[in-house]
């Protein structure tokens, strides 16, 4: 595919998916004018496609944005799958302030037996988020889970916690002092991964070392199978996930 037809394959997919974001914060509130937004970008595929959708918004109100990568640390296998300095190549690129930190080192021990590694990680990723985000002058955070990570989030919810909770759009947190945000909430992986490969990326994507052998990937692959039974399985977690939060009158944030 020439360079032409890329970028007009791109812009398509992107005018597409953009649709699915106005509809998020329509539905949710997420933007806030006059607020610049942190995006979270691990180096995956979504958080490139949530970065690049949201560089793209020419919705109201006009986004001014920052990207934070939060780098891993400590011995959990993950050290060294990200192409760090192909992606502060493409946020000078880009010509958008950004924020390349570490987390914190793992130590202690887990308060509870089933609280592993990627717990502990995602833990410490968040921390060092929030704090790159505040020295950004960033009370807004986004996150890129999108529709199937809503849905698989209340399937494991629901096997493995007799619950039905989800996890939210927007949440406050800190007594408001950061809000996180998901403008891919509507949106389906399959459609992210065509928008990622219609764009020239100028670093390697990468994915969690551990991602693969994770409870959440078990049902990811569970609900695939669902899905080839019956197609609208995912649709009806996501409108379950709708139903529960609604009746807890407030946001949720699912357990892992």
């Amino acid at each position: 595919m020439g360079d032409n037809a890329g970028r007009q394959d791109a812009d398509r997919l992107a005018f597409y998916l953009l649709k699915g974001v106005a509809r998020a914060n329509r539905l949710y509130h997420l933007f806030s004018p006059g607020e610049r937004i942190a995006v979270a970008v691990s180096g995956g595929k979504d958080s490139a496609a949530l970065l690049e959708l949201l560089r793209r918004w020419q919705g109201l109100p006009r986004l001014e944005l920052a990207a934070v990568h939060v780098a891993p640390a400590g011995a959990a296998g993950c050290d060294g799958q990200t192409d760090t300095a192909g992606l502060e190549a493409w946020f000078q690129q880009l010509d958008i302030p950004y924020r390349i930190v570490p987390m914190e080192p793992p130590s202690g021990k887990p308060a509870r037996a089933d609280m592993g590694p990627c717990f502990h990680c995602a833990w410490r990723r968040r921390k060092a988020l929030f704090f790159a985000a505040k020295e950004l002058g960033c009370r807004r955070v986004a996150l890129a889970h999108h529709a199937d990570d809503v849905a698989v989030t209340t399937l494991l919810n629901l096997v493995y916690h007799g619950k039905c909770e989800t996890m939210a759009p927007a949440l406050e947190m800190f007594g408001g002092e950061i809000v996180l945000i998901r403008p891919l909430y509507l949106l389906e992986e399959r459609e992210i991964a065509a928008f990622v490969q219609s764009l020239t990326l100028t670093f390697r994507l990468s994915t969690c070392a551990r991602g693969q052998d994770t409870r959440r990937a078990h049902l990811a692959g569970i609900l695939r199978q669902l899905e080839a039974l019956n197609p609208r399985v995912k649709r009806n977690l996501l409108k379950a996930a709708g139903y529960a939060l609604k009746e807890a009158g407030e946001p949720q944030e699912g357990k892992e």
